[in-house]
């Protein structure tokens, strides 16, 4: 690695944390996604009356969720395929 040249250690690197970025930016959001939808249906269990109100939110709270993964999505495709760091060090 010593002999590497330094665009290419660059370059593995951003690769590297963009695949480690997309895991950990699809995992944490379907996680919390499952939690949203496990804590609302024992909501409506409970509260079969307020059922509408329940899922109007929940459907508010995922969208909000779901624009997290979204945002790592589109970090990561920058970093692989505008990678701003190579045009500012090299």
């Amino acid at each position: 690695m010593a002999e590497m040249d330094p665009g290419t250690l660059i370059t593995i690197i951003t690769i590297i944390i963009a695949g480690v970025g997309m895991v950990v930016g699809a995992i944490t959001p379907a996680i919390v996604e499952g939690k949203a939808v496990e804590k609302a249906l024992e909501s409506i269990a409970r509260q079969p009356d307020s059922a509408g109100d329940i899922r109007t939110t929940l459907l508010i709270a995922m969208a909000l969720l779901e624009s997290t993964a979204i945002y790592v999505l589109l970090v990561v495709l920058i970093l692989l395929f505008a990678n701003p760091l190579l045009d500012r060090f090299f």
